[in-house]
């Protein structure tokens, strides 16, 4: 088992990435993705989606993923949408269990989480589920 990569997202938020990409980068290794390339995609999702304190960037992490993970990548007949959509509910399905929402503004105006509470809860939640059994579960520090 590797060790969770929870703090490293949350590590790289901490060195300037938005929530977006602090997900996404500390996994898109495994998947075949330059930290750079995975950086650059991600760069408009931070802030709740460019800004507009909208889909959390770190759900919209979990959605990325749930594809790179998932898709067949037939670009001529693609034939895994339904099974990436299901498996992106169940993610997000997952962050608004634990956090009441899934929208920026609302985590952040009660304030219901942190921006680094909402990277944990990503990460753990893309570990689990993406990843069942790969990583130990995260036992840094809590937000």
């Amino acid at each position: 088992m590797e060790q969770s990569r929870a703090g490293l997202a949350i590590e790289k938020h901490k060195q300037g990435y938005n929530c977006c990409q602090a997900v996404v980068c500390a996994y898109a290794d495994l998947f075949g993705v330059k930290e750079e390339d995975a950086f650059r995609m991600t760069e408009a999702l931070g802030l709740g989606m460019a800004g507009m304190m909208e889909t959390c960037g770190a759900v919209s992490a979990m959605l990325i993923l749930a594809g790179l993970k998932n898709s067949d990548a037939k670009l001529s007949a693609p034939s895994t949408k339904k099974e990436s959509y299901a498996l992106g509910k169940m993610l997000a399905d997952a962050f608004r269990e634990k956090n009441q929402s899934l929208i920026c503004r609302e985590l952040k105006g009660v304030p219901l989480r942190s921006c680094d509470g909402c990277i944990l809860d990503a990460a753990r939640i893309v570990e689990e589920v993406l990843f069942e059994g790969m990583f130990e579960p995260y036992t840094g520090e809590e937000f």
